[in-house]
């Protein structure tokens, strides 16, 4: 019911999609990618691979709990494994050791690497799947919370150029930083959520 849904959680969640999609981070990565295409184009191809991403992550949060029962996998091992990915990923973002996928050239970033993993990545699925598998009950909250973190991550992107030119490069690196310090300490936490369901499961 909608007088029942948390708008603080929700927030929260959103929040942490967002971090994870790491919209302001990904800026330079996008702008490297799309150089040899018009801006019209560029804005085109930006939406065309963000609602791919979204309907890939959609896909995962709504079908989370049939997935996790086909692969056989549990909670406590999703809470872990989620959080050594995520704070792999965090590690990155703070400490960046490569330019990734600018270097590549891509007549035409068709799904890969935009939509996936740019956006869709390992760690926003495994956080979906976290989030849908846990509180099934919360699927609608959790939508809408994906929806936010999307849309968000969509604006940021097509206003690239601006924000680019705004914040600079060392600007983007000095946001995307403080972003995965956070991101840091909510792995550690759900690779913690995790270590705790499990020894309460089995001792």
């Amino acid at each position: 019911m909608i007088e029942q849904i948390d708008l603080k959680d929700i927030i929260a969640v959103a929040a942490t999609l967002f971090f994870i999609m790491d919209p302001l981070g990904n800026i330079p990565t996008f702008q490297a990618i799309l150089k040899n295409f018009e801006t019209k184009q560029r804005v085109k191809i930006i939406l065309r691979e963000l609602i791919f991403a979204l309907v890939i992550l959609l896909v995962f949060l709504v079908a989370g709990t049939y997935i996790l029962g086909f692969l056989g996998l549990t909670q406590p091992s999703l809470n872990i494994a989620g959080g050594i990915l995520l704070f792999i990923i965090a590690i990155k973002m703070v400490f960046p050791s490569g330019e990734n996928f600018k270097d590549k050239q891509y007549d035409d970033p068709y799904i890969v690497p935009l939509a996936i993993p740019l956006i869709a990545g390992p760690s926003t699925i495994a956080v979906l799947l976290l989030l849908s598998s846990s509180q099934p009950n919360r699927i609608f909250e959790w939508i809408i919370a994906l929806l936010i973190a999307w849309i968000l991550a969509t604006v940021i992107l097509v206003l690239s150029p601006f924000i680019m030119g705004f914040l600079g490069n060392r600007g983007l690196k000095a946001i995307e930083r403080l972003m995965g310090m956070l991101l840091i300490l909510i792995a550690i936490q759900m690779f913690l959520n995790g270590l705790s369901l499990y020894l309460k499961q089995h001792f």
